[in-house]
This record gives C-alpha cells, structure tokens and sequence, in this order.
C-alpha cells in the first residue's frame, strides 16, 4: 500500500478524524463550487460536479453543506480558484505531488515550499516528480460489496483497468477520462461506491525506513493542513512492522 493511503489510516487510529472534520468539508465544498462554476450545476450533466458530490458524501458531509457549495457557484458571487499543482521531493528523495486550489497563487506557492524546507525536502519544477505518477480513476467499495472475483467481473464489464482488494475495500482503477462512465457503469452493478475520485497513483513505491516515515507523515499533515492544499499523493512505502509502531 502506498504511503499517503497508510498515513491516512494511521491519522484515523489517532483520531484526528474530528479535529480535521470542519477543514475537511472546507475543502470539499471548494471543490464543488468550482466544478459548479466550471460546467452546470447538474451534476448529471457535469462529471466534475458528479465526483466531487459523491466524493463529499463518502466524507458524510452534509446535504445542505452541498447544496450550499452549488448555490454558491450558481449565484456567481464565489471566488476565482484557479488550479495549480506543485511537485518536489520528501525526506530520503521521496515523490510528493500536490494539487491546491487558491485564490492567491503567490500565497500558496511560499506556504508550499516553506513545508517542504522545513521537512528537510525540496520543491521541483512542475513535471519533476509527476512522470513517475499515473492519473487515474479510483473508484472504491466496502468489503461487503462482495468477493474478489464478484469484484473483479463487474469491474472488467465495467471497463475499469485493474483491482485491488483486502480486507479493508476494494479499489477499482481506471483510466483517467473513463473514471464517470467506469463509475456509472458499478453503480448500476454494485450499488453506490464509497468513493470516487482522480489520483496519482505511483507507477513503483520507494521503501522508507521509521525515520523517514515520521518525517514524510509530518511533511503531508503540515501540506494537508494548508487551507488552499485539497490533496496530496507520495510514492513511499511503511513497511507493516513500521505502520504498526506509528499507529501504535
């Protein structure tokens, strides 16, 4: 499993899950006014809007804290976002890619880099890091939505890529401009994914000793922290006996 997917489940087994809850929903909504304001506030007929509304219910942010999001967009008085993604190196030369909505691109920039000099990192020039990444559709269920091979098959006549599944979820990959259609296709299938989203997923993962773990888990907390930061993806791998010492 890589990194960010392990630090997010040890941050959840401290948790933090509570604390972040409010900034969460933040950044959730950003993402759906933005959409909203990029396409059509139906998001039937807007992919980008689709996502971002399944993905905010898989947080179980609330009805009304979306449909507020898209009025927001719709009555045209929200702020310009525009996208920017930043990519550089972590503790033991590590792979971070991160992507920020911002109202002030200047702001954003020095607030990145000023973690990643911190964190004894570096920031790259754009497409430093990201050729080692692939943009992909993930689409994920809970264990119960069934076996592995159930998954697997409705994955395949879904025209998803590949599977992963464990005793956690499954996780279905896709290429990136299917990930609407791939998704659509399961939940007529499967039922309502826990969650749909676009990733960088790492082509290869880069083993990290305890240390650097630490490090890179304070490094991706304090960028996720950011108000303008909405994700953040990394290439490194905790070994089980490691994840088991931090989450302990």
């Amino acid at each position: 499993m890589a990194g960010h997917s392990q630090f997010k489940n040890i941050m959840h087994r401290k948790g933090r899950q509570d604390a972040v809850r409010s900034k969460l929903f933040s950044k959730l909504a950003r993402e759906i006014t933005v959409a909203a304001k990029m396409g059509t506030p139906d998001p039937d007929m807007n992919p980008r809007l689709r996502l971002a509304i399944q993905n905010a219910k898989s947080q179980s942010m609330p009805k009304d804290n979306i449909e507020r999001a898209i009025k927001k967009a719709a009555g045209g008085d929200a702020e310009n976002y525009d996208e920017v993604r930043y990519e550089g190196y972590g503790p033991g030369g590590v792979a971070v890619i991160v992507e920020a909505l911002t109202d002030n691109r200047n702001r954003t920039a020095s607030n990145v880099r000023t973690i990643f000099t911190k964190a004894g990192g570096a920031l790259g020039e754009t497409g430093s890091v990201s050729f080692s990444f692939d943009r992909v559709g993930e689409i994920t269920y809970k264990p119960e939505a069934g076996d592995a091979d159930a998954m697997m098959e409705a994955a395949i006549e879904a025209g998803a890529e590949d599977v992963e599944s464990s005793e956690d979820a499954h996780v279905i990959y896709c290429a990136f401009e299917d990930t609407n259609d791939v998704a659509t296709a399961l939940e007529a299938t499967l039922g309502e994914p826990d969650s749909v989203k676009t990733i960088w997923k790492p082509q290869n993962t880069v083993p990290v000793d305890e240390e650097k773990a630490e490090s890179l888990m304070r490094l991706i907390g304090n960028l996720e922290d950011d108000d303008d930061v909405q994700n953040v993806y990394s290439n490194f791998e905790v070994s089980d006996e490691i994840m088991a010492k931090l989450s302990a």
